[in-house]
């Protein structure tokens, strides 16, 4: 099994007791080195139940593990081999009575954590609950602890109901996914003897994709290598695109200081790439500080040179893709070896548009078309109610959105006196008076209708005397972008709104005789793609991409402002790392586009080209960082008296730097020296 492997992955394979950080690149055979480590310490003897690996999805554990069982010849009983969540499951059903629990408790999904929370709360959006109190779990932060911190009315709430929440489901024996790990920490944490005992069984851990490890699982291992320190990770520094999502990136840039005499290999032969496609993601990367730093080497030879596509607007540049894909697709390569990535959602409305009306299929990998996602559905109810007020079916969907109070049992009230009366459930709001509303739906429903009502009369007489200022409006009278701010996603929602909005400005300039409904009727011709049965290229996120590859990628959006993303909440070292991910997703030919216009913000912006093709050495003249640079604009520091702020600018002064820092808005000039970088 080790001939299999390049001088790189045999040393780590062949790493038996003390701590190992496999640094693997992109496309070096990291899965292949992982499992034949496992399967080489069977070989030579190890109890296969002294042997725990680790991994993030049951898709990854299943392939490792096939691969594994493959290589080993005579194995008296299987090595654990789990996503971190399935052993958190296994471990609480044998100790979970050891913090006063039951054995038989039920594992809570998703959809159930989101009933609980409504029940709790029908204020505050449910979703938002959700991921406050998940962000508190990984952090392993308790409900007193929250309740102390609560730093405003807003904190002092999502505490309030993490205890009603903590307090519900302790009654009903349920667990959710993130207690899996969050109470397998506290056992281990509490019971010295329960830690040294589960530590001594599992004598060799193994961690897959490890910088995308968060501060409880970071936590959880070192628990698990309480008697020992063999701790095998296997990760990419350079591919640590889950910061957002509360992934760590120090859990594996210190790992060698959390585990002393650490052996570091680095797995730098690329099998997928060309040479010049591994050159100019090599030039991207360098430009980032905080990464132990490696370079990936090609074994594919040269290949073609990478294309960057200058575009005066988006529908050109979907016009180009479209022709190469149909040239690629007609010399006999096959759709499913051509992707399109995107670092902004919004940014497949103008593609799908393209490849619709071209008639290429595609599919939408791990995301939802553009006009199936829910807040554009929502719009073009909005719409279908505003040109139409008998459309009963839009009505409904949208008839509390943005939440006003009109709960399931006003609106079926509504829906029973249409039926009765034979009209439309708008011309029930509208015509009934406030008092005989009232008696159907309460007095309180009857003024929130009336205003509703009011709102959509109001919004169809600007329509006829202006088109532009309808939009403004519109979005001033329901706040519709406003009720998406706190959700977890809400940037990518915002901006396919603004997407739309744009979209819809567009049509009307392009289409002076035209009206709202004409739009109405010509997006549901263009979202009605055909039901894929043949062979579709794929268009996805550039975070969806990880760790799929393809013959031929397109990468679009290359402007500043789209990718990479700046200004507030922004971490352009991410960023950076995602423009890494994309380059390498790429075996033969990958090509780059930017626009000098695109919408942005619901209305049409000149943009400037992205850093990033200045940075990969594609071209000349964009803006460029520093490399030296110890601090850069947007870092985020802390100051003994001035608390934490953000950086607005540095400048070098002797050893030092000035800086410009933003402390909720006071901005003061301090020199690096006296702040801590976070």
């Amino acid at each position: 099994m080790l001939s299999q492997l390049n001088d790189s992955q045999r040393i780590a394979a062949e790493h038996i007791d003390g701590p190992l950080l496999i640094l693997a690149g992109a496309g070096s055979g990291k899965t292949k080195t992982i499992t034949t480590r496992l399967a080489y310490l069977i070989s030579i003897g190890i109890d296969p139940a002294s042997i725990l690996t680790l991994t993030f999805t049951n898709k990854a554990a299943t392939e490792m593990r096939g691969r594994a069982y493959s290589m080993i010849v005579d194995m008296s009983s299987p090595p654990l081999l789990a996503t971190f969540h399935k052993f958190g499951l296994l471990f609480l059903k044998f100790h979970i009575n050891k913090l006063g629990r039951k054995n038989n408790f039920v594992i809570i999904d998703t959809d159930d954590k989101k009933k609980i929370l409504r029940a709790i709360d029908k204020e505050t959006t449910t979703s938002i609950l959700a991921n406050e109190i998940s962000k508190l779990k990984n952090s392993i932060i308790s409900v007193s602890q929250a309740k102390a911190s609560a730093s405003d009315k807003y904190y002092a709430k999502i505490a309030d109901v993490y205890e009603k929440y903590e307090n519900y489901i302790y009654k009903n024996n349920l667990v959710d996914f993130d207690d899996l790990l969050l109470l397998t920490y506290k056992l281990l944490e509490e019971n010295e003897d329960l830690a040294k005992q589960t530590s001594r069984r599992y004598q060799y851990i193994m961690v897959d994709e490890y910088q995308d490890t968060n501060e409880l699982q970071y936590k959880l291992l070192k628990k698990l290598c309480h008697s020992h320190t063999n701790l095998c990770v296997v990760g990419d520094d350079d591919q640590s695109i889950y910061g957002w999502r509360g992934a760590t990136i120090k859990n594996i840039l210190t790992f060698d200081k959390e585990f002393p005499n650490t052996k570091v290999i680095k797995l730098e032969n690329n099998y997928r790439s060309t040479d010049t496609i591994l050159y100019h993601a090599n030039q991207l990367i360098e430009h980032n500080r905080d990464r132990i730093g490696k370079k990936l080497v090609g074994t594919r030879g040269e290949g073609n040179s990478i294309k960057v596509y200058e575009s005066n607007d988006e529908n050109e540049e979907t016009r180009k893709l479209v022709d190469d894909v149909k040239k690629l697709i007609d010399s006999g390569i096959n759709p499913a070896e051509i992707a399109i990535l995107f670092r902004v959602n919004a940014l497949s409305r103008s593609l799908e548009d393209g490849f619709n009306r071209a008639n290429v299929n595609y599919k939408l990998v791990g995301g939802m078309k553009f006009y199936e996602r829910a807040e554009i559905k929502d719009l073009i109810a909005y719409f279908r109610v505003i040109t139409n007020k008998n459309d009963n079916f839009s009505l409904k969907r949208i008839i509390n959105k943005p939440k006003r109070g009109i709960g399931k049992t006003t609106i079926e009230k509504i829906e029973l006196e249409s039926l009765s009366s034979k009209k439309s459930m708008f011309s029930v709001i509208e015509d009934y008076s406030a008092e005989e509303l009232a008696k159907i739906v309460g007095i309180k429903n009857s003024r929130t209708l009336k205003v509703f009502m009011a709102s959509v009369n109001d919004l169809q007489d600007v329509l006829i005397d202006s088109k532009m200022r309808f939009i403004d409006l519109f979005e001033e009278t329901f706040d519709f972008k406003v009720s998406f701010e706190k959700v977890i996603d809400s940037a990518d929602r915002i901006a396919n709104i603004d997407e739309f909005y744009g979209l819809l400005r567009d049509f009307f300039i392009q289409n002076i005789d035209l009206n709202l409904e004409d739009f109405l009727n010509e997006i549901s011709l263009e979202s009605a793609q055909d039901d894929i049965s043949n062979a579709a290229i794929s268009m996805m996120s550039i975070h969806a991409s990880k760790g799929l590859e393809y013959g031929h990628v397109f990468i679009v959006g290359l402007e500043e402002g789209f990718f990479p993303i700046v200004g507030d909440g922004s971490n352009l070292e991410e960023e950076r790392r995602l423009g890494y991910v994309a380059f390498t997703r790429a075996k033969d030919e990958l090509t780059l586009s930017f626009v000098h216009s695109r919408f942005y913000k619901g209305r049409r912006t000149q943009l400037t080209k992205s850093r990033f093709l200045s940075e990969s050495a594609l071209i000349k003249g964009c803006l460029t960082i520093d490399k030296s640079s110890a601090f850069k604009k947007g870092d985020s520091v802390k100051h003994k008296i001035f608390g934490i702020g953000k950086v607005v600018s540095s400048c070098k002064v002797g050893k030092d730097f000035k800086l410009k820092i933003s402390f909720s808005g006071n901005t003061r000039d301090i020199l690096s020296s006296f702040v801590e970088k976070i």
